[in-house]
């Protein structure tokens, strides 16, 4: 394989500029990185794949960089995954050592990023070729699987088990096709909706929703408040910054970023888990932990090597098993539905070229928020002045172009992209999980598919505790997430009580 065919200055373009975007998203408190991605998502269609992921996987690494800056000037965490950068950074901040403080966090985050890079380059391919032997038993004990994790470690068990099985619920809508066993009759489909809901509710509309439309409304219920002013940011006269700073955080930055790994290949966690997790372990471990919270920048250091580490974990169930990892590379799954691909364990193998290409965005893209957000950190962290009621109409206007376009042009889309932004908006006040809704939406029909076939190959529900030893440790395996989860909630209202 030729790696030249791909790496043109517009796929180098494309990755440094997705970076750049992310940063912008990911510096301004309520954007995110999913955000970033979600209202991109419609560019990709005409850049093809390759360029497209380098878009998208730019926007991805920048915008979860970007959430230690207001985490540390401001604290105000950027994104989810930023709220344990707040406990150190911004009292480092408070002191004068702002810059500082930022310069640290952007180091921690490029180890994080290019550990995490590492274990997928080798670790997802080998997983890939293991569920190749899947048979369709073990592939809806896969599925179940993630939904059973995504729920045990939700805020909620059950409340996160009904968000999974109400996202299944909602991608059976239309119909039952009869290339995947079906008879060709409409289901859950109201009265006179036949013809908008033939094929259900289009993907991508759903997702720009869940996660455009929904935060922008979020934000708004709480009256857009006035941009940071300058006089906000405190980021100190010099910068006292050394690297060798770093030669007693080795082991701290390499346990981080393997935790943050690790939490990423669990489907649907995500950041806010991964870099609590590094936190607490860098604290626990530490000769000092009382100086945890008061401006010590190992906290800084296991908090953005963990949540960076997310970036490259996410992507080993995604392109291994075809299960997304976070809610991000959920809508990852949108730009190769755009293209026509599948992604799961044929995946790697059959496109070595896609594969390789996403190798090298991600190291770009963490080689390019090293460089701009080190050399001109004082830059970005002028982002968090800009309104909000000036970014949120232009991103408002994406979410509806790219929801009417996706499909050339089918307003129902449109309709699609309000429903499930007030839904998204709702969602947070009735205390449902959107990370296990959207990825139950996503994996639903995949798991429909896979019972059905299962029952037609073999004919008898006991197939599913029999069929071989992988099904049996994928039941202790969802046992156990449960289990567990009972456990730690039984424990947390022993507490509350």
């Amino acid at each position: 394989m030729d790696v030249l065919n791909f790496i043109s200055p517009l796929f180098l373009a494309l990755a440094v500029g997705g970076t750049f975007v992310g940063i912008v998203f990911g510096s301004i408190p309520g954007l995110t990185a999913t955000m970033a991605v979600a209202v991109c998502l419609p560019i990709t269609y005409s850049l093809g794949l390759e360029n497209g992921l380098a878009l998208l996987l730019g926007l991805y690494v920048g915008g979860i960089s970007g959430g230690l800056v207001p985490a540390i000037l401001l604290g105000i965490p950027g994104t989810p995954s930023s709220i344990t950068t707040c406990f150190d950074g911004h009292p480092m901040a408070q002191k004068g050592e702002g810059e500082k403080a930022l310069r640290i966090g952007v180091i921690a985050s490029f180890v994080g990023g290019i550990i995490s890079l590492a274990i997928l380059f080798f670790f997802a391919p080998i997983l890939a070729e293991f569920a190749i032997k899947f048979s369709y038993v073990e592939k809806f004990l896969i599925i179940v699987f993630a939904l059973t994790v995504m729920a045990a470690l939700s805020s909620d068990l059950l409340m996160g088990i009904f968000s999974g099985v109400l996202g299944i619920f909602v991608a059976l809508i239309g119909t039952y096709d009869i290339s995947d066993g079906g008879n060709g009759e409409y289901r859950l489909i109201p009265p006179g909706m036949d013809y908008w809901l033939d094929s259900g509710f289009s993907l991508l509309p759903v997702l720009i929703g869940l996660f455009g439309l929904a935060a922008v409304l979020e934000q708004a219920e709480q009256g857009v408040p006035r941009g940071q002013s300058a006089s906000d940011i405190k980021i100190g006269r010099e910068s006292t910054f050394s690297l060798g700073l770093f030669r007693t955080q080795i082991g701290n930055l390499v346990r981080s970023s393997c935790i943050g790994t690790f939490v990423g290949i669990l489907p649907g966690v995500g950041g806010s888990a991964a870099s609590i997790l590094s936190y607490t372990a860098a604290k626990t471990s530490s000769s000092t932990p009382q100086r945890f919270g008061k401006g010590e920048p190992s906290g800084i250091v296991a908090s953005e090597a963990g949540n960076n580490g997310l970036t490259g974990g996410a992507l080993v169930p995604l392109l291994s098993l075809g299960i997304p990892g976070d809610s991000t590379t959920a809508i990852l799954v949108g730009a190769f539905t755009l293209q026509g691909l599948q992604v799961g364990p044929l995946f790697i193998g059959n496109n070595p070229e896609v594969w390789s290409g996403m190798i090298i965005a991600m190291i770009v893209a963490n080689l390019a928020m090293l460089v701009m957000m080190f050399f001109a950190i004082r830059l970005f962290a002028r982002v968090v002045t800009v309104p909000k009621q000036i970014l949120f109409p232009i991103i408002l206007m994406m979410c509806v172009i790219g929801s009417y376009t996706i499909n050339y042009g089918i307003m129902f889309d449109v309709w699609t992209l309000l429903i499930f932004g007030v839904f998204g908006w709702l969602a947070v006040k009735l205390r449902l999980e959107v990370a296990p809704f959207i990825i139950g939406f996503i994996l639903g029909p995949s798991a429909e598919v896979y019972f059905v076939k299962s029952l037609e190959s073999f004919g008898d529900m006991t197939i599913f505790f029999t069929k071989s030893w992988i099904a049996i440790i994928l039941w202790l395996m969802i046992v156990g997430s449960l289990t567990v989860s009972v456990m730690i909630s039984r424990n947390k209202d022993g507490k509350d009580g």
